[in-house]
């Protein structure tokens, strides 16, 4: 090594450096590592077996004593070094300015690779990821298009989202589908699968040669870009509920169990197994580990195919690397990887087999990641200074020529004399660009991926013929899916009615009836028992008085209901909607399993505000008539919330279901028998309807049943009409409910 003086002799030393460095990059390549391989697909494991085998592959270049550089010339072409060439001079302008790094500080002599990276703190030690064979599956997708419909009042508006998307991806290999934001790439991704099923969508998508069924929702994994998972589960939680749902039913509880902890193991979230998921109110594991957590309730099943809708958005540099590290290893034991990527790294681009570049919802590349530079400079693009090769992907999708140069088609266009229009600041519009590395594509990469496409692939008979003979299965049976969506809702949903605001709400709102409706006794009038008269009119008094209570009682039990179940199905669309894409349970045992397991934490808040307000105000003090208020209250509150459901169900938007519920509550609370006596007859159908009016009626009757058949001009009965009304309503709604909800699930 020479060593960099501080006189005359440190710019030689550069000068020389710099001749080294272009003599290095003129050299011919061998022909072993420039030669295109005969197979158009080639494996991750051995193409990286041909990159050791090559001899004489890297030159390292040290300048000064401190900075050592290693160039791999099968990404010359590809555009790496130009990443990698601004850390080149950024060395020499280092020993320019007479920079020296101390001797202690110098680096080794070793090569730098990826393993010198730091390891990511907040994923732990990493390991290799280990899954077991699966069926193999080869995708093809074939003049992909998509578009939109909206209907006006007087026309009708059509907007083409994708336009004859064309590629391929086979077993062991990362795709990766890049463009700028609203370029179609998460359409692009549902549709191959199978998320988004619509007659507006055109082209073939095929699974070794046979189109989409629901029976391949068993072999397909699918994450989405939005991290769709119950804040109030633990990570075990979450990975262990997946694992029961969704492995085969031939496996034991314990074999399930043992499968989702070695997942949380491969994944390296033993740190954070027992910390809660979060969300933007409720503090949980980071953002990394929760974009792990998505992964593993995927991986879970041992996919064949496995989506990926931006995985490595809102992560750093070195957590997005995991991630994307983590699908190389799932794609070496012969898994069809796709995802989704808005800006990666250069180390992050390099990673990936293959690239799919959109632009406006038209294909501007497929192919190699790895030739994706060499493409576009054959074209007539290439970056004039040093930039992350996804950066310069992105800003000709984007159309934008800053920095980039102009092919010769292009600069024709921005000599013409009416070029005002169609050129800004002497460069192309994005308009034309984008025109021309559409046509590019179609010229240069759609015709040969075509040709590609119509030659049969080496899909294996076995696993043609599996996925043929694949049947509908269930990973567990109903009363099963019952039981763990039951223990499920439980865990999750215990923190939201435990809160210390809703019991705060429940118990102040108690002692204010109590303090107000202090002791007014109607059945142990003290020194008044001789006094007949006085007596009758003191009774007549306080029976009117708790009569409001009583009112009170059942609107504010039929009120509270209805508004918490509004926001029960809204809420959980997303995770109803992923998991029923995945068959992880028949609907009907999510729907039972959600609307019983309320059923238990909705008891304990009304018997806590009867406890008080009971006793305070001094109602009947008999066993029989304060456990019949407890299952009055209770059957009203049943009804209420299927009431809540069913317009949360029918209309999925919550303004609109409270604008519903508002209205609709405040009529049952009019016609509820309270304010309104005589109710005309041609809307007296009203109050048979409201739960108010039944609940109410039933109140009256076990309190002052023993004192007179009439209370306030309502006489009572039997109760057995209201009883069957408060039923036939709870069961109603609820009918009502699960019939809209098929709509969406």
């Amino acid at each position: 090594m020479e060593k960099a003086s501080p006189s005359s002799g440190l710019w030689r030393t550069q000068s020389d450096q710099l001749k080294k460095w272009v003599e290095t990059m003129k050299s011919p390549v061998s022909n072993e590592a420039t030669k295109e391989p005969e197979s158009y697909t080639l494996s991750r494991k051995s193409s990286r077996n041909q990159v050791l085998a090559s001899p004489g592959r890297s030159t390292h270049i040290k300048k000064g004593k401190s900075v050592q550089m290693k160039f791999d010339f099968d990404d010359v072409g590809s555009g790496a070094v130009l990443s990698r060439a601004s850390s080149a001079s950024l060395g020499i302008s280092f020993s320019l300015a007479g920079f020296t790094i101390p001797p202690d500080e110098i680096a080794d002599s070793r090569a730098f690779s990826d393993d010198d990276i730091p390891e990511d703190i907040e994923a732990g030690t990493r390991k290799k990821f280990q899954t077991e064979p699966t069926l193999k599956i080869h995708l093809k997708f074939t003049e992909v298009t998509y578009k939109i419909i909206t209907k006006g009042v007087t026309s009708t508006e059509e907007k083409d989202i994708l336009n004859g998307i064309t590629g391929t991806v086979n077993p062991g290999e990362v795709l990766a589908l890049m463009g700028p934001s609203g370029s179609g790439k998460t359409t692009l991704l549902s549709l191959l699968g199978g998320r988004l099923t619509d007659p507006n969508t055109g082209g073939s998508i095929t699974y070794n040669d046979q189109p989409y069924s629901k029976l391949l929702k068993s072999r397909i994994g699918f994450v989405t870009q939005d991290d769709v998972l119950f804040p109030h589960l633990t990570v075990k939680e979450t990975i262990t509920y997946a694992a029961l749902l969704r492995l085969p039913k031939t496996l034991m509880k314990q074999e399930k169990e043992k499968r989702a902890a070695d997942v949380i193991g491969e994944l390296g979230l033993e740190r954070c197994q027992d910390s809660m998921i979060g969300n933007s109110f409720v503090r949980g594991v980071s953002g990394g580990e929760r974009k792990r957590v998505s992964i593993g309730n995927e991986i879970i099943i041992n996919p064949s195919l496995l989506f990926l809708d931006e995985p490595t958005s809102g992560l750093d540099s070195t957590t997005a690397l995991r991630i994307i590290e983590l699908l190389q290893d799932i794609a070496e034991t012969e898994k069809t990887i796709i995802t989704t990527i808005h800006q990666p790294s250069s180390r992050l681009f390099h990673k990936f087999d293959k690239l799919i570049l959109l632009g406006k919802g038209s294909l501007l590349y497929f192919g190699k990641a790895s030739e994706a530079m060499a493409y576009f400079s054959s074209i007539g693009c290439s970056p004039m200074i040093s930039m992350n090769p996804a950066e310069f992907l992105l800003d000709l999708a984007n159309g934008n020529m800053n920095d980039i140069s102009v092919p010769f088609e292009l600069e024709d266009k921005v000599h013409l004399g009416n070029s005002g229009r169609e050129t800004r600041n002497a460069k192309p519009s994005p308009m034309i660009v984008h025109e021309y590395l559409v046509e590019a594509c179609i010229a240069n990469v759609a015709k040969e991926t075509k040709k590609r496409l119509t030659i049969p692939n080496s899909v294996d008979q076995d696993d043609k013929s599996s996925l043929q003979s694949m049947k509908r299965e269930w990973g567990t049976s109903w009363g099963e899916q019952y039981s763990i969506l039951f223990r499920r809702g439980i865990k999750e949903r215990q923190h939201d009615y435990f809160s210390w605001l809703r019991i705060t709400q429940v118990i102040a709102t108690a002692v204010i009836l109590g303090l107000l409706w202090w002791q007014s006794d109607v059945h142990s009038p003290k020194d008044l028992q001789d006094q007949s008269v006085v007596f009758y009119l003191y009774l007549i008094l306080n029976v009117r008085l708790q009569a409001g209570l009583l009112f009170f009682i059942a609107v504010f039990w039929a009120f509270f209901p209805v508004f918490t179940a509004i926001f029960t199905f809204p809420q959980e669309r997303a995770m109803l909607k992923k998991e029923r894409a995945a068959d992880m349970y028949k609907l009907s045992a999510y729907f039972m399993a959600r609307t019983t397991s309320d059923l238990p934490l909705d008891l304990l808040l009304p018997l806590l505000f009867l406890l008080i307000v009971y006793f305070m105000v001094g109602l009947r003090p008999t066993a029989e008539s304060f456990f019949l208020t407890m299952l009055i209250v209770f059957l009203c509150i049943v009804a209420a919330q299927g009431l809540g459901l069913a317009i949360g169900a029918a209309l999925m938007d919550l303004n609109k279901a409270t604008t519903l519920a508002s209205v609709t509550v405040m009529a049952f609370m009019l016609a509820g028998g309270y304010f309104v006596k005589n109710v005309p007859i041609f809307i007296s159908w009203l109050r048979y309807l409201s739960f108010n009016y039944h609940t109410y009626r039933l109140l009256l009757k076990v309190q002052y049943e023993s004192i007179s058949s009439i209370i306030d001009g309502i006489e009572l009965d039997s109760g057995l009409k209201e009883v069957s009304a408060l039923a036939a309503m709870a069961l109603g709604y609820r009918i009502l409910a699960y019939l809209s909800l098929r709509h969406v699930a």
